[in-house]
């Protein structure tokens, strides 16, 4: 997820970044969406046609209070085990946090929601640091302590506590975790330096055979006049390059995707690049713009005297940018150089070098050892989906993670291979050239380990300012999976794995969202096939929740019913698998935007995460892997769900005890419904039994009091559980529901 707020590390920039304004995906940004989307198309399996915020209102107003669904038994959609198919995640926190959660009585709670699969998430990944998972290992230039770190596969101790380590070379002022880095671009250190990432030249990996050009953009604060760069290479320099500048949209961001094109400067284009310090004339008059970009595509390959390792001279290093108009004195500069984020101009880079030394340990930032997450019970005895990193790491070290694991004797279902690398500008074709590279390394490790990804930070990423002109009109996935394609590998990619937090608004009505929440993640997944996904190939959702910023309703009854409703479509859908986000007790997170208070999260707890309240998510989620489902991994078939109104969600499953059991969620905030189920499409006739268990979840059981930092439930109670008659399910506005009966002889 996209800057994910967790307390203890600094939330000033999290979420930053949007790579989907102007189609209110999963997105993370300052900016709020223009609109959201409208859905072309009717929701297949469970719900009626979603086509916008009219067409809710027109159903607000004029659905009848008794509905009759109907549930075609002639041919199931879906079909799913529990085990398999629910769970949460672990992840990275601030220092001393991982003790404070990794208790008993914590692991007794966490367990209690019945998630049984856990997924590790990788917050080094996202905060450009190399992960250490084994704090033994071996340094590429041992007697200083510095180079590209592999850890060992084995350790005779357990690992409990593992860190990051900050990248001296990188090229980004923000990131997506706690941004305490900064940028080596502008940073006024000539001694310093950003670095492209070794393992996407060819020199490195002998079976790649396409180019793979590098670039930095530097955003100007507002538009400029500009005529000159001066460039302070550092080793390996580019040798050809293209200086350009962005005509088009002006925006605060690059992620908000804005209408337009890059431009070479008129005397941008460099075809014999020397090194050193070059000052370069682009134009004869002033160009007028916000963002310039440099282009690199052909490399010096040299390196710094004595070096003795080949990935030293491979790709492109920049010591100093300065950016403006020609003065007497060489130029007069329009960039802010400075060692942190607020004292330096944003920059962005496609990649960046993953050495680093002892030195750049990052100890305010704990990921949980693989022996505390395998011991915790957490696991519940089943495979893991764990994250292997890939754009700031060696193939070598993720080889050795999964050797490790193997040892250990960990069971691990899925590996992921990095994580959100749209959300870090990196391109397609450079991100498929790092998977295949790194899909040899752990096939040799581990011959027949499912790999897969690349945890997306949104199914509508669409960077298309940062990438490259040829081929920027394709989708990332098109262009990711064509790769595979034509190097004969798409079976490496065993499945595809995304986050999804559909709501950036959170200060908006929460209404018009939940009405919207099932229309988007349907075509969602439908476009990831038009993109060219396989429909056979499994789907994962790495990661769910409310939104990526604090929001009252991730803690009020709201995400009840966007949680189950979720879990319940993506898996009528033929979804594989979902992990919850917030599974760790955590405390309330400010939005500054409207002062709201929230999170994702099952727990409310301390600032020691001492638990004091369940929250409205636990209760939805208790109640669908408790009572709508039978727990366990037996075999679960959904089925088509037909129903005249567009607020209420519908799934019928069979469960393997021969029940059936109907999840049922009426996203209308005003209105109660009296739902009639009706079988059709069986000659065997099936029904409900004439006497059903129903459990209801709504304002009567669970209702949030927002008070600041403060905030509580009240009531917080359990779904109300009776035995009813089969002939109406009355639903309450806002709340959900779960109906189970005996299947008819």
């Amino acid at each position: 997820m996209r800057g994910r707020r967790i307390p203890g590390i600094n939330t000033l920039q999290a979420a930053r970044r949007s790579s989907a304004l102007r189609h209110a995906g999963n997105s993370k940004a300052r900016v709020l969406p223009a609109r959201f989307l409208t859905f072309r198309r009717a929701i297949l399996c469970c719900l009626p046609l979603t086509i916008g915020a009219a067409t809710r209102l027109h159903a607000q107003r004029s659905t009848p209070a008794i509905v009759t669904a109907t549930v075609d038994v002639s041919r199931a959609t879906a079909s799913f085990s529990p085990a398999a198919a629910l769970g949460a995640g672990v992840d990275g926190h601030g220092r001393g946090t991982l003790r404070d959660i990794y208790t008993p009585a914590n692991i007794r709670a966490m367990r209690s929601t019945g998630l049984n699969r856990l997924t590790y998430r990788l917050r080094t990944e996202l905060g450009i640091e190399a992960w250490h998972w084994n704090p033994r290992g071996a340094w590429s230039d041992a007697s200083h302590a510095q180079g590209y770190w592999t850890s060992d596969s084995t350790s005779a101790s357990e690992i409990m506590i593992t860190h990051g380590y900050r990248l001296p070379r990188r090229g980004n002022t923000i990131d997506q975790a706690d941004n305490t880095g900064y940028s080596r671009l502008d940073d006024g250190d000539s001694a310093s330096y950003w670095k492209s990432n070794p393992y996407l030249d060819r020199t490195i990996d002998p079976d790649e055979t396409a180019p793979h050009p590098q670039w930095v953009i530097v955003d100007l604060g507002a538009v400029s006049a500009v005529n000159a760069i001066q460039i302070a290479w550092a080793d390996p320099f580019a040798t050809e390059y293209r200086v350009q500048y962005w005509r088009g949209e002006v925006v605060g961001d690059i992620d908000e995707n804005p209408a337009g094109r890059w431009v070479t400067f008129p005397r941008g284009d460099i075809r014999a690049g020397a090194g050193g310090i070059a000052l370069i004339g682009l134009a004869d008059g002033a160009v007028r713009t916000r963002f310039v970009r440099l282009v690199l595509t052909a490399s010096s390959h040299t390196a710094l005297a004595g070096s003795r390792d080949p990935r030293d001279s491979a790709g492109y290093a920049i010591r100093e940018l300065w950016i403006g108009t020609r003065s007497p004195t060489g130029i007069a500069d329009l960039l802010h150089h400075g060692a942190s984020r607020a004292t330096q101009s944003t920059t962005y880079a496609s990649s960046t070098d993953p050495w680093h030394s002892v030195r750049d340990l990052d100890i305010d930032l704990e990921q949980p050892g693989f022996d505390r997450v395998f011991a915790s019970g957490l696991t519940n005895g089943y495979p893991v989906m764990i994250p292997v990193p890939v754009l700031f790491s060696t193939p070598e070290d993720g080889a050795n993670e999964l050797r490790f694991l193997a040892h250990r004797n960990y069971p691990v279902e899925r590996i992921e291979l990095g994580e959100e690398p749209d959300g870090q500008y990196v391109t397609p074709e450079d991100y498929a050239a790092l998977y295949l590279r790194w899909a040899s390394a752990l096939h040799r490790a581990s011959p027949n380990m499912t790999l897969g990804g690349p945890s997306f930070q949104g199914l509508d990423s669409r960077v298309m300012m940062a990438w490259p002109d040829d081929s920027a009109g394709a989708p990332w996935m098109t262009r990711f999976l064509s790769v595979l394609r034509a190097r004969g590998r798409a079976a490496d990619l065993g499945f595809v794995s995304f986050e999804w937090y559909p709501f950036d608004d959170v200060c908006a009505p929460t209404a018009p969202q939940l009405a919207a929440a099932p229309g988007r993640l349907a075509d969602a997944l439908q476009r990831l096939e038009s993109e060219g996904v396989p429909p056979a190939l499994p789907k994962v959702i790495a990661e769910y929740g409310y939104s990526a910023f604090a929001s009252r309703a991730e803690v009020s009854i709201e995400a009840a019913l966007f949680d189950a409703d979720l879990v319940g479509h993506f898996l009528s859908l033929g979804g594989t698998a979902a992990y919850f986000y917030g599974y760790e007790p955590t405390y309330l997170d400010r939005e500054p935007r409207c002062n709201a208070w929230g999170n994702n999260a099952l727990f409310l707890a301390t600032s020691r995460r001492e638990i004091r309240h369940p929250v409205a998510a636990y209760h939805a989620l208790r109640l669908l892997t408790h009572e709508w489902l039978e727990p366990g991994m037996g075999r679960h078939s959904a089925y088509r769900v037909e129903s005249p109104d567009s607020l209420l969600s519908i799934y019928a499953v069979l469960r393997p005890d021969g029940r059936w059991s109907v999840l049922l969620v009426n996203r209308d905030a005003e209105r109660e419904r009296t739902v009639r189920i009706r079988f059709t499409g069986d000659t065997l006739g099936a029904r409900m039994s004439a006497r059903n268990d129903e459990w209801i979840f709504s304002r009567a059981q669970y209702r949030w009091h927002a008070r600041g930092a403060n905030g509580f439930p009240q009531p917080d109670r359990s779904p109300l559980h009776s035995r009813t008659r089969a002939d109406g399910i009355v639903m309450p506005p806002y709340s959900l529901a779960v109906v189970r009966g005996a299947r008819a002889p």
